[in-house]
């Protein structure tokens, strides 16, 4: 084990090194990124192939190593990858979140292994069936808190109506203000459209959560009208993979026509600060990190194929996380609920 001690450190995140398409380089370039801080990183990982890398990192960044040649891979079989997950530097990473040595955790490794992992390991919250994944997301009115991206991909009212509780928490914490507005994705803003799923929920949600203005469209993700948009795993998923590839499609295309010409190249230069302006606003890797909302600790996901820049960015949000006692404030807002008062029969269908 490699270790290194800077005092004064306010909390400990655990790190792992291994999972992602381009770890354990991006990962340690990221950590590098992202600089110095009064944070504390355990970094999980095969020690050999993290050495390559550590010269990158600030002298004075707190960090220690913590070996393991085994890692999560995104071609394992789920049962395979459960039987050895926990002594992988994902699982071993999450393990620390649920001994308490640290308060939080980060990844790029399989999105479904390490929500299964996770659950394993730190159960979820009373009251909360299924964990969603939540990102906040930009809009041009504002930024808006999204769930489920992909943890679940078929859903029942229960867990839709969990989604939209923890929605508003976490949105109540992010953007600090209580009058949230939170909102389901649906084919249609009429009552009449829509699945069994969204409209009982809706209608639910007209009942006990006083934050619920109604349904959304696909084109509202992009408008930021509301702070909380709730969807099941699968729409949620395919909605946000729709969203990063039409960014990264324009940006490329704009890139391309900016270098087509020597006028273009003249022009892209007088422009250059409002275009880096929309490049940045546009940038998926500005917005990464996920947190695993439901379970009993801050779990947060990193995009599988994030470089550095990416990385630095979701070490970000777990701090603004941390910062801000979202996971204390979520379980508050829980107990606070009418939840208890929901119907059994037919809200779990």
């Amino acid at each position: 084990m490699t270790k290194l001690k800077v005092p004064q450190v306010s909390s400990v995140i655990a790190i792992d090194a291994m999972g992602g398409d381009s770890a354990p380089e991006s990962v340690i370039r990221g950590l590098a990124r992202f600089g110095s801080s009064p944070y504390h990183f355990v970094i999980f990982g095969a020690e050999k192939k993290l050495k390559k890398y550590l010269h990158l990192l600030p002298t004075d960044l707190s960090y220690e190593i913590r070996h393991t040649d085994i890692a999560v891979t995104s071609d394992m079989e789920v049962m395979s990858a459960l039987r050895t997950g926990k002594r992988s530097s994902m699982g071993l990473a999450i393990q620390s979140v649920a001994s308490g040595e640290s308060q939080a955790v980060v990844s790029s490794g399989n999105t479904g292994l390490y929500m299964a992992l996770a659950k394993i390991l730190l159960k979820t919250i009373e009251g909360i069936d299924r964990p969603a994944i939540a990102s906040v997301l930009p809009g041009k009115n504002g930024r808006m808190v999204c769930l489920d991206l992909g943890a679940n991909a078929e859903c029942n009212v229960k867990n839709m109506v969990d989604f939209a509780i923890m929605g508003d928490a976490l949105a109540r914490s992010v953007f600090n203000k209580e009058d949230i507005k939170v909102a389901v994705l649906n084919i249609g803003s009429e009552d009449v459209k829509g699945s069994r799923l969204v409209k009982n929920t809706s209608e639910i949600l007209k009942k006990f959560l006083g934050s619920y203005v109604g349904f959304v469209e696909g084109d509202d993700l992009g408008k930021g009208n509301v702070d909380v948009i709730v969807t099941d795993g699968f729409t949620g998923n395919v909605a946000l993979k729709t969203i990063e590839g039409t960014a990264k499609y324009i940006i490329s295309e704009l890139k391309s026509s900016l270098e087509s010409s020597i006028l273009a190249k003249i022009g892209a230069g007088l422009a250059l600060s409002s275009l880096k302006k929309l490049k940045d606003k546009m940038d998926p890797r500005l917005y990464n990190g996920a947190i695993l909302v439901g379970l009993n600790g801050v779990v947060v996901k990193s995009h599988g194929n994030s470089d550095d820049v990416g990385f630095a960015n979701a070490i970000r949000f777990t701090t603004n996380i941390l910062n801000n006692n979202i996971f204390d404030e979520i379980r508050k807002h829980l107990e606070k609920s009418q939840l208890h008062c929901l119907p059994e029969e037919g809200v779990r269908k």
